[in-house]
């Protein structure tokens, strides 16, 4: 199947490419045979990937981020956590006063912000640099709203998260011939 028709299809589920984004660019990071020898595997994950040419921090789709589970690094490793999680659902500023402690050290760490007034702070279980996903969890039933929820494909260390709702999720399982996503266990 041609990338754009797959992109045409994702499109129609409420994945579609983001402003400004380009076939171009897509090709810059794998050749169209990667994407087209077996349609969507490679498209589908890309979609969660900034491009990778300058300028910077600039992602293929708004409702997608390939999340590699491995990325605590120290302080602010779970603000911009929290903040991919809030791009995606297209409510960047749903989260305020951001701040995380990370200490790999001591092993001490926790998450805070406000949401909705509430202020609310989660102790960080740390294991090494991998993130605690209880604590993602948290995130995202915090920022989930209306008929849509996180959608998980795996791989391996790393998952693509995907915001959309639940019909749009078993429509993609549906044109992919197979479970491509599933609800992020929470």
């Amino acid at each position: 199947m041609r990338l754009e028709d797959q992109l045409a299809a994702l499109a129609d589920l409420g994945l579609p490419l983001a402003a400004g984004r380009t076939v171009d660019e897509l090709l810059y990071s794998w050749p169209r045979e990667a994407y087209e020898r077996k349609p969507f595997d490679q498209l589908l994950f890309t979609l969660g990937c900034a491009v990778e040419a300058e300028p910077w921090d600039r992602w293929f789709c708004d409702r997608a981020w390939h999340f590699d589970t491995e990325c605590v690094r120290g302080r602010g490793s779970y603000v911009t956590l929290a903040r991919r999680l809030s791009r995606i659902t297209g409510r960047p500023d749903a989260l305020t006063d951001l701040r995380d402690h990370v200490d790999l050290g001591t092993e001490e760490a926790w998450l805070a912000y406000t949401a909705d007034g509430r202020r609310i702070t989660w102790p960080i279980e740390v294991r090494d640099d991998w993130a605690d996903l209880m604590v993602v969890g948290y995130l995202m039933d915090e920022l989930e709203h209306g008929r849509s929820r996180f959608h998980v494909r795996h791989n391996g260390q790393a998952m693509t998260l995907f915001y959309l709702d639940t019909d749009a999720a078993e429509r993609l399982n549906t044109l992919t011939g197979e479970e491509t996503v599933a609800p992020f266990p929470g």
